[in-house]
């Protein structure tokens, strides 16, 4: 089965999409894959399977790769006399900016290019906090709390402390900081709107447990990771984050009531469907003396969260066999020709 593997991106996560390539390279063995780099000026490369190692980009080894052009259904290598055009089924794992804010999807859509990844529509949600929180509302899902800060527009935050500072529109813990006391507050801000003119601020909620759920669609059906309770510190920061994205050994089920099994796979639902079909994502949720909070959606989880799924392999294949099909406008420039009839041209 054959599959592309689109990352890199001109994000500052640009570095942990990466490490996911190379992880999933490890993981899908079973697969014909392909690999294409996009780098920080968007200039797309073919990278050889055997050369899909950090040092590769470390070292700008993959500039002396050939350079891919993106036209209608594929990605095209020019040569001197021929053209060849890759051509099969792209799976999205560009993290952050390019790859989870609409960008890519916008434009694998333009070219008729197939892809396992958020829909525009999905990734305006997921990627911005604030929007996530809007969603949330609308489908009935509880979130934390929340105050939104601009840094155009001072005001003061009403939530107590302590607080967790965050960019709206980043992830693996860039930018984000908990706030014990006032004083630490200019400090954290300043390390937010150094990422995004935009910030979410949410209390630090005590005695918190969180679990991690993956899922995805296919055969009319969400199929359901297992769920994951991570042993974290106080605050996983970037580093650990950035190791977390290289995870591949699979997890264990959280020991947990089947009651809150039903309650996560009930809010999961919630949020996926009519939404992210033919995107795996995954759902980092909260429970605060039980009840469900989503935390964050995560539609273009590290390394695709391969480590929660117990075949990651079949999973994947399942998706690609259902992703969903665009009804493409017939033009038959009918209009048009009535028009320059009825006026004898």
């Amino acid at each position: 089965m054959k599959l592309t593997i689109l990352f890199g991106g001109a994000s500052f996560e640009h570095e942990i999409s990466i490490v996911s390539a190379i992880t999933l390279k490890q993981k899908l063995s079973n697969f014909d894959l392909s690999f294409i780099f996009c780098d920080q000026d968007h200039t797309f490369y073919l990278i050889e399977a055997a050369k899909m190692k950090a040092v590769t980009f470390s070292k700008g080894e993959y500039k002396k790769m050939p350079k891919l052009l993106i036209a209608n259904g594929g990605f095209v290598q020019k040569g001197i006399f021929s053209s060849t055009m890759h051509n099969a089924t792209v799976l999205n794992l560009i993290h952050g900016a390019d790859g989870e804010d609409g960008t890519i999807a916008a434009l694998l859509d333009f070219f008729s290019i197939k892809y396992i990844g958020p829909r525009i529509d999905a990734s305006v949600f997921s990627y911005d906090k604030r929007y996530t929180k809007w969603l949330c509302k609308a489908r009935g899902v509880k979130s934390v709390a929340h105050e939104e800060l601009n840094i155009k527009e001072h005001k003061n935050i009403n939530i107590e402390y302590p607080i967790i500072v965050k960019p709206a529109r980043l992830g693996s813990s860039i930018g984000v900081s908990i706030v014990k006391e006032e004083s630490e507050l200019d400090y954290a801000l300043d390390s937010a709107f150094e990422f995004d003119g935009n910030v979410i601020v949410e209390p630090f909620l005590e005695g918190v447990k969180e679990y991690n759920l993956a899922g995805f669609m296919a055969n009319e059906e969400i199929h359901f990771s297992i769920i994951e309770e991570p042993q974290k510190e106080m605050f996983l920061d970037f580093e650990k984050k950035y190791m977390d994205f290289s995870r591949s050994e699979q997890v264990l089920q959280a020991e947990i009531s089947k009651e809150l099994e039903s309650k996560l796979k009930d809010n999961f639902e919630k949020i996926y469907k009519d939404l992210f079909e033919g995107a795996l994502i995954r759902c980092d949720f909260f429970v605060v003396e039980g009840e469900v909070y989503l935390n964050e959606i995560n539609p273009i989880p590290g390394s695709m969260a391969n480590y929660l799924f117990d075949n990651f392999e079949n999973s994947l294949a399942m998706l690609l066999s259902s992703l969903p099909n665009v009804k493409k406008a017939k033009i038959g420039y009918e209009y048009i020709h009535s028009i320059s009839k009825a006026k004898g041209k």
